[in-house]
């Protein structure tokens, strides 16, 4: 049975920056992810809104974090976490892989999300390069382009207010209609290079020689009166999904498995603690990732200081 005073669920950008920092304040950290190191954004093709680095590639940017997690001594293995037990301080996590227990005497969880997909034609090949989930993130790169939005909730159409700005046009592809407040909705549409389609079914992205080309999509109901919209780059939103499944029957999640942290990244069981886009918040970014995870780690220290004292 191996022992750490903290084990990090998730090798994200807030998982990795929650034990950089816990390594540096002298813990034993264990790093866990049934992935390769990074999360979602290695799966971005450019950002180029993290302070200090300029536009970089996702993966190359989760490689970096990667690696001084590695310079620093962090032990990383994959494991699928089944579930987390808290017996009298002592937290005990159960993995997929095989019956060991792994204790310790704090968790962080920062297994991120996935985004909630269409699972059509087109959808693997250009995910990541044309097919992004993030405006704030791969927005910069179509200025002046044709851009194509699937959804229209409050992301939506937030994203879509922002995109309309830079792109030559915005076509938004919705299978109801824009369903965020009025306000915002009737002022998107209002917008000059905006067009909406309504009541719409996505069907395939369409592509020629490995060159993405646009979206065809139909009529929801009928499927009928199929479409074409020419554009070079898509923009899914249409919900993301929290990788929260372990933690389902414990009090850590809200209505839609997002965990509830308070403002120091603890959750309603103590020595247990959350960071990153797996938590209930507003602004899902790589900076505020890393954010989350340093207070995570520092507060886990905190409370280690604490039980410490304690058996003194």
């Amino acid at each position: 049975m191996s022992r750490y005073d903290l084990v990090v669920i998730g090798a994200g950008p807030a998982g990795m920056t929650a034990a950089i920092y816990a390594v540096r304040a002298n813990l034993n950290v264990l790093l866990l992810d049934k992935l390769a190191p990074g999360g979602q954004i290695i799966n971005t093709n450019e950002i180029e809104n993290y302070p200090g680095v300029g536009k970089v590639n996702g993966a190359e940017l989760a490689i970096k974090m990667f690696e001084q997690t590695q310079e620093l001594g962090v032990d990383f293995d994959y494991r699928t976490v089944t579930k987390i037990e808290s017996l009298e301080g002592i937290k005990q996590i159960y993995t997929e892989e095989d019956k060991d227990v792994i204790e310790a005497l704090t968790v962080i969880v920062a297994t991120g999300t996935r985004p909630r997909t269409l699972n059509i034609p087109g959808e693997e090949e250009y995910k990541g390069s044309a097919i992004s989930w993030c405006a704030i993130c791969d927005g910069a790169k179509y200025r002046d382009k044709d851009v194509t939005i699937i959804g229209g909730g409050n992301s939506a159409v937030d994203e879509g207010t922002y995109l309309a700005t830079i792109t030559k046009s915005l076509s938004i592809i919705t299978d109801f209609d824009l369903t965020a407040d009025p306000v915002s909705s009737d002022y998107l549409r209002s917008l000059p290079n905006v067009t909406v389609y309504p009541y719409k079914r996505v069907v395939e992205f369409i592509g020629e020689g490995g060159q993405f080309k646009g979206v065809k999509f139909a009529d929801k109901e009928t499927s009928e009166n199929e479409q074409i919209v020419q554009c070079e780059g898509v923009f899914e939103y249409i919900g993301a999904i929290p990788s929260t499944e372990f933690l389902q029957g414990t009090n850590l999640l809200e209505g839609h498995g997002f965990i509830e942290a308070n403002e120091r990244m603890a959750t309603k069981i103590p020595g247990i603690f959350a960071a990153g886009d797996c938590i209930s918040k507003h602004l899902r970014q790589v900076v505020t990732a890393t954010a989350d995870g340093a207070i995570a780690a520092q507060e886990a220290s905190s409370y280690i200081k604490a039980l410490r004292r304690q058996e003194i």
